[in-house]
């Protein structure tokens, strides 16, 4: 039996998320969608859920493709 091949490969260095990346979104003037995630992230943040305060961010950040 013949001893499989191991190769080593350095670490993936990862950029850590800049000043901006890590900034609220900020809501689309006059759209009801976007007043409601930030009513909501407001609250959970408020409250202290930082789960659901990341979940309006990222929500936020992919509604614009739809206005």
């Amino acid at each position: 039996m013949t001893e499989p091949t191991r190769h080593s490969a350095p670490p993936v260095e990862l950029s850590l998320p800049t000043g901006a990346d890590l900034s609220d979104p900020a809501p689309v003037e006059d759209c009801a969608g976007c007043a409601e995630l930030a009513a909501v992230r407001g609250r959970a943040r408020a409250g202290g859920d930082m789960t659901t305060v990341s979940d309006c961010n990222v929500l936020m950040r992919r509604h614009p493709q739809g206005h």
